[in-house]
């Protein structure tokens, strides 16, 4: 959606895309608002809630099933195994997506890691393209006047043209910049101390493999240190991912900075930088 800074004031029931890396406060601003009676849409939840919350059981379950005590439970249907997800914490999503590398140092094999991937992505696609019926939904049932789309970091990655278009059509999309070394190392340390669910494209994931294998000196994916390995591609993701997000931005949305970011504490702030990347593009 285009806007001039009047037009943007003027526009009774906002919704708003967010868009970048994991990391640069997509979150905090989507709570903040939450906090100001803005809907919350998470698109991570919203995955681990519907599109996925079988194969996160049925892998629950058959680890469960390993343990003699609770496969016997389990067979008689005398317990229940339950998806606790919640936006703030997307554990349940993190472990299904898993690691790639050495099953013994908690890694999940290529050909598994390959299949959950494929996975996740049908799932991000469908989640983004549920956007305007929750749009609806959160003014028409819950009351909501305006909507935040907290989407997630891997949305530049899905090269499906209809989530785009559809968050163009229904969204303001906002893309959130990081510009300095600083800020980078910020994003990358924070990658590491808390992890969220990785989307890797196909062709990224078997080339920054092959690398790493060779300057490692590994034969085979299963050897690879799964943590190690996370540590050694995030910034190369980060990095590949940059113009990704610009061509969305350029044509589609507005840009600020994780900078910006970092001083809006209230819904009036957030107001005024929307106001101030509108006005700078124009």
């Amino acid at each position: 959606m285009k806007f001039t800074p009047a037009s943007f004031r003027a526009w009774k029931n906002k919704s708003v895309t967010l868009l970048g890396m994991s990391g640069v406060g997509k979150t905090y601003l989507s709570g903040m608002l939450r906090g100001h009676d803005w809907f919350h849409y998470s698109g991570d939840y919203r995955i681990g809630k519907r599109y996925l919350d079988e194969p996160i059981l049925d892998l629950i379950k058959q680890q469960a099933m390993q343990v003699p005590f609770l496969k016997d439970l389990l067979r008689r249907d005398w317990i229940d195994i339950h998806n606790n997800i919640k936006i703030e914490d997307l554990g349940p999503v993190l472990a299904f997506v898993g690691k790639v590398g050495n099953p013994e140092q908690g890694g999940v094999p290529l050909e598994d890691f390959v299949r959950r991937q494929a996975q996740y992505r049908e799932a991000e696609i469908k989640a983004m393209l549920d956007v305007p019926t929750f749009i609806r939904k959160a003014h028409d049932i819950y009351g909501y006047d305006h909507f935040v789309n907290d989407a997630g970091g891997s949305l530049c990655e899905m090269d499906d043209e209809r989530i785009i278009d559809c968050l163009s059509a229904h969204t303001l999309i906002l893309y959130i910049q990081v510009t300095d070394a600083e800020e980078e190392q910020k994003l990358i340390d924070r990658a590491v101390s808390d992890p969220k669910p990785l989307y890797y494209r196909p062709a990224f994931l078997q080339e920054q493999l092959a690398r790493y294998l060779q300057e490692t000196g590994l034969q085979f994916a299963a050897e690879i240190d799964p943590n190690e390995f996370g540590r050694w591609v995030f910034p190369r993701l980060f990095r590949s991912r940059i113009p990704r997000y610009e061509a969305i931005a350029g044509p589609h949305g507005y840009t600020v900075t994780s900078r910006e970011v970092s001083q809006v504490r209230d819904e009036r702030d957030f107001m005024a930088l929307l106001e101030t990347a509108i006005a700078r593009k124009l």
